[in-house]
């Protein structure tokens, strides 16, 4: 302790020898625009207080009127001098700046300084509210019987206590508050501190809307409400218009007046005076009044005005009265219109000298020009001013006029006639404003000006409106008329387009609107002519990161705002603890945060603080740091982590962010620990339990509108280190517009990340990070950034790509925020690129066939659109086909449909039809399997088409020449063997001769024709079969047909049968079979009406054998019974991953088969992922959301029933993005494996 009181009165006497002037901190080079002030300042020690004798900083070229030079009046001795220069560049005239500064032995007067600590700032409110406008400030030296004067100005007229405003001012902070907010309040408030030592002031709009009307689009109130010209019984109103944006215009208005004291309004006119001036007659001597105005539209009536001020209903010249006595007052003399109107004139006189001692009153009196008579105005009502408003006059006419005093005693003599006085508005509409030009001025306001109308007297001056571009809908800036053409326009948004108008404003009404200004982008601007606006602001957080004993490392928070224009680097201040004078750390600027200040005293205390600046100049230094002891760091535990930064604030959490501590202990950092706590509390409150090994922490479950504050402690194996420095409170709340980080893929198909920023500046920057760490990997990302709005594209994305993405905005109010791209978001993006790069043709419809009427097939494919330049292709078996007379190739564009019709179906067309499709970069193509069953059944129905086709045209179709016989092969025979054929006992005659070179001998049998017409009442079936007199048919030949459900089946077997497919009601009925045979026939007939027959309608089957049919006559009715799969599935399915996958099918079976879907053999359970059902007891599918690589494998359905069934196999593959598609093969119809049925099916009848 004693130790400290030495080294302090150390520093005090030294500080007490005298000694030459030194420059502690030197000037400083500054670059600025024309036309803007500059402060050029340097730090002074010596003993006595040097004082600044001589500037010298004028070129030749340059008056030195152009500058304003501070200079403390001290005297001092000529012995010692210093100097002190700078380079200052001002666009075209660079010149040095010197100061010299002597040596003084006297001490300057101190004058009363007053800074603003808060300020009062634009401020919105509407009509009736209250409001308080308030100014804290630092006034030193506090003394009692110097106090500073507070004066408020709105507008630049000074302000008293009254009704509407109070005044205060104590305690460090003067408030001006409104009891009663109304829009002549609206207007520039200025706050002047007058003292000796100058004046401080703070500036700042208040704007003041309109109320809600009364009545729905009823106008504004009018505003500054003024008497003027009061007499005994008379006094001129004048009031002000409000601005009618969205309202219909006003067309009058109506003036009330009231008794002081009272609170009983009187109209005072009957029907709505158009002009902004009414003149009101018949008010009482020696009363006071209040006025108010409404204004009147379409809609209705507006709220009153606020009240005029009190006036009295006297004669304000009260002439002194004559000692003269006069008994008949002499005529007034001076009679005029004072003011002409369309409605009315207004008279004035002088009063009659003398005018004696007795009360006088006036009569008046008007006559038409050309009428020869004159009419008394005012027979009932005597009028006591020298002034009357003469109303009901016809427009357009000229009238003269006269008037007469009276008093008791008698009425004088007429005054002299006025000149013809014709009513008429000497007053018109102002023109609309000139050009209008807008521009920038701060992140939320505009500054606009216009050139004002030709003619602009009378003025009350201009209402200026705003519109986003684009919307169409205008909104007023200002409520209360401004007389200049210069105004700033606040409450804007920042980073949106506006446009703006202006109107000029007089007694009558509202000018026209004004030409549109351009449109401009609210943004702040680099203002010339306000130094603290292009200067950045002060740093902030100095902390102590390390110290060896004889040197300290210091860090630092860069300014919020860089001023309009990048930050160059930093200068840094020290001085040790009790000193005053601060002193240089370094001379040239300092690019990092971070500096190790040397050549320290160990166990000294000191100080720091840090500027900022710019390409303008050097901002406001930071707050002076705490005392920081120069003492070496030897603890085992890390140092304070530094610049914390606070990000992404969100209703109930934010993001930290911080840098690692320099001094690391004597092991390793593992990590980090995150306290937080509310303001005013004590308790912290860790937000992980386990250290963090990121240089950032998302802080969650936070309370909306509470206010935090942050600290963060590194760990290593010694344990926690010390504590970083405490943040500056952040209240928890989103702002209002909040954007986010949004991912996208533009039409090239690259993915990207973007954000949009409004608020952004110029100055601005836009910061990507990867995990809060700065992107600079140019080969991964391009970072594209055009006013607003920022891109960070991914150049080769792949899975390395996953992880979290943050972005900051400097130049802002802390604007960022952050992306997680992870694997489905990855998966999405990657999807949505490979159909970008690879467009699909979007389909109405997949490939498809139909059976034409001639037994034509076609194939068809639509398509939702093709475009003239479209290409395309048939492709069968892996073989393209042109259009040809066999392939009839046909594109309709305009519909988008492409066929291709075969004229004749043959065996030989059994295989794939594929059609590939492109327009432009877009592809697609469909394939169609016909293989096995699904081409015999296209082939069976070409055909029947076809034969039924040349039936109806009276045609038959040969079907070959058949001629069957005997051939018989022997060996070993001679010239002389003779050959001889019998049957039943009897020789027959050979047409041809045998071979006997070949031992061949072949005998010829004559045809028989069997024929089986099988009829009911809906269709008719010919059967027949070619064979000898001794064998049952054996060749088969369709004849013609009714109906494609009906299909006649034969073998080379004596069974032949009909299938029925899908029967219904109408298929009931006696079905007839006949058999020609030779000389013979036979005829049966079946009964199919019952209800037993048609147990499933899916299938019947009528079974005709020819043993039972010729000799027991019966037909057999049959049903396949068993589970079976119908339709087929392909044996082989290519799918792309990340589409569904859909196999669907037919079964059948009586009764009902057990449907089962395994995959590789197992069964498998049912999931959102796999989906099974089974419609209408016949068609059932299998579906697979989303299909991966997982989901490759062998897929099978199992179909039976107690009859017996069978199992179907589809091969799946799974291929991924950005493969190459499979080339397309020759797809095969799956083939089923049998299924058994049951034993109770297999057991003999009746054991």
């Amino acid at each position: 302790m004693i130790k400290h009181l030495f080294v302090n009165l150390r520093h005090i006497i030294e500080e007490r020898i005298s000694r030459a002037p030194e420059i502690l901190v030197r000037l400083r080079s500054h670059t600025i625009w024309e036309k803007m002030s500059v402060s050029l300042c340097f730090t002074v020690q010596g003993f006595p207080t040097p004082v600044l004798s001589r500037c010298s900083c004028f070129p030749s070229r340059i008056s030195r009127s152009a500058y304003s030079i501070t200079e403390n009046s001290i005297s001092c001795s000529d012995q010692t001098l210093i100097c002190a220069k700078c380079n200052v560049l001002v666009l075209k005239n660079p010149f040095i700046f010197s100061c010299i500064v002597p040596l003084s032995h006297d001490v300057c007067f101190t004058h009363i300084d007053v800074q603003f600590l808060e300020k009062f700032g634009v401020t919105f409110a509407t009509e009736g509210e209250t409001l308080t406008l308030k100014c804290s400030m630092l006034i030193t030296p506090e003394l009692k019987r110097l106090r500073p004067r507070a004066e408020w100005y709105r507008d630049d007229v000074l302000l008293k206590d009254s009704k509407w405003t109070q005044l205060y001012f104590g305690e460090g902070q003067a408030a001006l508050s409104f009891s009663h907010l109304n829009k002549d309040d609206e207007g520039l408030y200025t706050l002047r501190m007058v003292s000796r030592g100058g004046i401080s002031e703070c500036s700042a709009f208040l704007f003041v809307r309109d109320a809600d009307a009364l009545i729905a689009g009823a106008p504004g109130a009018p505003m500054d409400v003024k008497c003027h010209d009061a007499n005994r019984d008379y006094v001129i109103v004048t009031w002000k218009p409000p601005n009618t944006t969205s309202e219909s215009p006003v067309i009058g208005y109506f003036v009330d007046k009231c008794e002081v004291g009272l609170e009983n309004w009187v109209q005072c006119n009957d029907a709505p005076v158009k002009v902004c001036k009414y003149p009101v007659t018949g008010l009482q001597e020696g009363r006071s009044y209040v006025f108010r105005v409404r204004a009147v539209n379409s809609a209705g009536i507006s709220r009153p005005s606020r009240a005029s001020e009190p006036v009295a209903a006297l004669d304000p010249l009260d002439l002194e009265r004559t000692q003269r006595d006069v008994q008949i007052p002499s005529p007034p003399t001076n009679v005029h219109a004072s003011e002409i109107s369309k409605t009315y004139v207004v008279l004035s006189w002088d009063p009659p000298v003398p005018r004696g001692r007795e009360p006088l009153t006036y009569f008046i009196e008007k006559s038409m020009v050309g009428s020869g008579s004159w009419q008394r105005v005012n027979a009932q009502v005597a009028v006591k001013s020298p002034r009357y408003a003469v109303f009901d006059l016809a427009e357009g006419k000229p009238y003269v006029f006269r008037v007469l005093s009276a008093n008791k005693n008698g009425i004088s003599d007429p005054s002299e006639i006025t000149e013809p006085i014709q009513p008429q508005d000497t007053i018109v509409l102002p023109s609309a404003p000139g050009q209008v030009v807008a521009t920038r001025n701060t992140k939320t306001s505009v500054v606009v000006q216009w050139d004002k109308p030709k003619h602009e007297e009378d003025l009350y001056g201009y209402y200026i409106e705003y519109s986003v571009v684009g919307s169409n809908r205008w909104e007023p800036s200002n409520h209360k008329p401004i007389k200049y053409n210069r105004f700033v326009v606040h409450g804007l948004e920042t980073g949106e387009q506006y446009v703006f108008r202006v109107k000029a404003v007089n007694a009558l009404g509202l000018s026209e609107n004004s030409q549109e200004s351009e449109a401009v982008t609210v943004q702040a601007a680099l203002r010339g002519n306000v130094s603290h606006m292009a200067c950045p602001s002060y740093p902030h957080g100095i902390t102590l990161l390390n110290c060896d004993g004889h040197s300290m490392t210091l860090g630092w928070k860069a300014p919020r705002y860089s001023g309009g224009s990048p930050i160059l680097g930093y200068y840094i201040d020290k001085r040790e603890a009790n000193h005053q004078n601060w002193h240089e750390v370094n001379s040239s600027l300092i690019t990092r945060t971070i500096y190790t200040v040397e050549d320290l005293t160990e166990d000294a205390f000191y100080e720091f603080k840090v500027a900022a600046a710019n390409l303008v100049g050097i901002g406001q230094p930071s707050d002076p740091s705490e005392h920081f002891k120069c003492k070496a760091w030897t603890m085992p535990e890390p140092g304070p982590a530094y610049d914390l930064m606070i990000c992404e604030v969100r209703n109930t959490s934010l993001v930290l962010l911080w840098k690692a501590p320099v001094y690391e202990g004597k092991s390793p950092i593992t990590g980090y620990l995150v306290d937080y706590k509310e303001v005013d509390t004590e308790d912290w409150i860790t937000a992980n339990e386990k250290p963090t090994s990121k240089r950032y922490f998302k802080v969650t479950d936070l309370h909306e509108g509470h206010t935090y504050v942050f600290k963060v402690r590194a760990v290593n194996d010694a344990g926690v280190g010390k504590s970083s420095e405490i943040s500056e409170p952040v209240l928890v709340e989103e702002r209002p517009g909040t954007k986010e980080i949004y991912s996208g893929v533009d039409e090239e198909g690259n993915i990207y990340l973007a954000f949009d920023c409004k608020e952004a500046t110029d100055a601005s920057h836009f910061a990507w990070g990867k995990s809060y760490e700065e992107i600079d990997d140019s080969h991964k990302f391009k970072i594209e950034t055009e006013g607003n709005h920022s891109k960070l594209y991914f150049k080769n994305p792949d899975k390395s790509d996953l992880g979290t993405y943050s972005i900051s905005v400097s130049d802002t109010d802390g604007i960022s925020s952050s992306f997680v791209m992870d694997d489905q978001e990855f998966e999405r993006l990657m999807a949505l690129s490979y159909e970008i790069k690879n467009p699909t043709i979007p389909l109405k419809s997949e490939l498809a066939y139909e059976v034409l009427d001639k037994g034509e097939v076609r194939f068809w494919i639509q398509a939702e659109s093709l475009s003239p330049d479209s290409t395309f292709r048939f492709v069968i078996n892996d073989k393209e086909v042109e259009n040809s007379d066999r392939h009839k190739i046909n594109c309709d564009r305009s519909n988008g449909i492409i066929e291709m019709v075969m004229e004749k179906f043959t065996i030989d067309n059994e295989g794939t039809y594929t059609v590939q499709i492109q327009d432009g970069k877009a592809k697609n193509q469909s394939s169609l399997v016909l293989i096995g069953d699904a081409f015999k059944g296209v082939l069976a129905e070409s055909e029947l088409q076809r034969k039924e086709y040349l039936r109806k045209q009276g045609k038959m179709e040969q079907i070959g020449d058949f001629r069957p016989g005997l051939q018989l092969m022997v060996a070993n025979i001679k010239k002389e063997t003779d050959f001889k054929w019998y049957k039943d006992g009897s020789g027959v005659d050979v047409e041809e001769l045998p071979d006997l070179q070949k031992g061949e001998c072949h005998l010829s049998i004559p045809k028989v024709l069997y024929r089986l017409p099988v009829t009911n009442d809906s269709f008719c079936w010919t059967y027949s079969r070619f064979a000898t007199q001794s064998s049952k048919p054996a060749i088969m030949i369709f004849m013609n047909s009714c109906k494609k459900r009906h299909i006649f089946y034969s073998s080379i077997k004596d069974v032949a049968w009909l299938q029925i497919s899908e029967p219904t009601e109408k298929d009931k009925g006696n079905y007839t079979f006949e058999i020609f045979g030779g000389k013979e026939s036979f005829k049966r007939t079946l009964d199919l009406s019952g209800q037993g027959i048609f147990i499933r309608p899916d299938l019947l089957c009528l079974f005709i054998d020819y043993a039972d049919f010729i000799g027991n006559r019966r037909i057999t009715v049959k049903t396949d019974n068993r589970g079976k799969v119908i339709g087929g599935l392909p044996d082989v399915v290519t799918i792309m991953d990340g589409k569904t996958l859909n196999l669907t099918c037919t079964v059948f079976g009586n009764p009902d088969p057990e449907v089962v879907w395994f995959k590789n053999d197992k069964a498998f359970e049912i999931d959102e992922h796999y989906a099974y059902s089974l419609e209408q007891g016949k068609y059932a599918s299998l579906t697979i959301k989303g299909v991966t690589s997982e989901d490759s494998g062998k897929y099978s359905i199992h179909v039976k029933n107690k009859y017996g069934g069978e199992t179907v196999d589809v091969t799946v593959s799974v291929y991924r993005h950005g493969e190459k598609m499979p080339e397309i093969k020759p797809g095969q119809l799956a083939k089923p494996r049998p299924i058994p049925p049951s034993e109770e099916v297999l057991k003999p009848e009746g054991k």
